[in-house]
């Protein structure tokens, strides 16, 4: 089943495994966003890592994972909801050349000063309060790696992550060590879980992640264990910008201003500057918004595809 994030426990309440693949999401993600592939392979791997991450936060509110650098590429964001709403996007700083072997170092950290940063942001955040935030270097020649080594260094938490991506599918798998607890015992039979869990995943490549289902997977590797499985949840991509919130601000600038820009272009075009989906308002449609009764045009064909 694609789209969807499975959970599961290891008998022991030692492992978390969690995996997820996406295609009709990361596809629709992409649909606005022209990306060499190289780029489009690290947005897609930080995506699949902020969908296995975001489902286990505890608060309504969001992730956000961003890979910042000197290099080539400028910017890699990705937010995900507490209810698996995503989006995602890439920027290229203006005139760089992406090479096609590019690496996560090469295009965000040639010069060693990459950042990597994690930010947990409560939906009921008080006015004034920050959210919080997790920076450290950028270190890793994977995603994976970078997230690993955040998770053990700011959250002391043992991850171990595997991601793929390609322009079909973006797909994730995640070990996580779990605490002691003191009130959560092992089942009975249990072995410890979590070094032979982390020797059967190693087994895991990107062509596995991208092609097979995730109960293939599970069962792949851990065909020996029951586990506890938890009710799967769907994946979405899901970016706030919409046509009355493009119209909303064009109203803001004036119509002097947008009467300016339509005797230069013929037409007001705004595209989303997170996920690139473009909006096109024309003489009708801008006169529309400045009636004494503000109207936002919403016939079929006036968003552009």
């Amino acid at each position: 089943m694609s789209d969807t994030l499975h959970k599961y426990l290891a008998l022991d309440h030692g492992t978390r495994v969690q995996a997820v693949r996406l295609e009709d999401a990361w596809r629709t993600g992409l649909a606005h966003q022209d990306l060499p592939p190289v780029l489009r392979g690290l947005l897609g791997e930080l995506a699949a890592a902020a969908v296995l991450l975001a489902s286990n936060i505890k608060f309504n509110g969001s992730i956000v994972l961003q890979l910042q650098g000197n290099g080539p590429a400028r910017l890699i964001v990705v937010e995900c909801t507490a209810d698996l709403g995503l989006r995602a996007t890439a920027h290229v700083r203006e005139g760089a050349d992406i090479p096609a072997d590019g690496t996560l170092q090469t295009l965000l950290n040639a010069d060693g000063q990459g950042r990597f940063m994690v930010m947990l942001d409560p939906a009921e955040r008080a006015a004034g309060t920050p959210a919080y935030q997790g920076i450290v270097p950028l270190e890793g020649e994977t995603v994976a790696e970078a997230l690993e080594h955040y998770m053990r260094n700011s959250e002391q938490l043992d991850t171990r992550m595997w991601l793929a991506a390609d322009e079909r599918h973006c797909a994730g798998f995640l070990l996580q060590r779990m605490p002691e607890t003191g009130g959560q015992a092992a089942e009975p039979g249990a072995e410890p879980s979590w070094e032979r869990f982390v020797a059967l995943a190693e087994t895991l490549q990107a062509a596995e992640l991208l092609a097979e289902d995730t109960e293939t997977l599970i069962h792949r590797l851990f065909w020996q264990d029951d586990l506890r499985m938890f009710e799967p949840r769907s994946v979405r991509w899901h970016c706030p910008c919409s046509r009355e919130r493009v119209a909303n601000m064009l109203r803001s600038l004036g119509r002097a201003e947008i009467d300016s820009i339509l005797r230069e272009q013929e037409q007001v075009q705004i595209a989303c500057n997170f996920c690139g989906k473009p909006y096109a308002f024309d003489a009708v449609d801008c006169a529309m918004l400045f009636t004494d009764s503000p109207q936002i045009p919403q016939e079929p064909g006036r968003t552009l595809h």
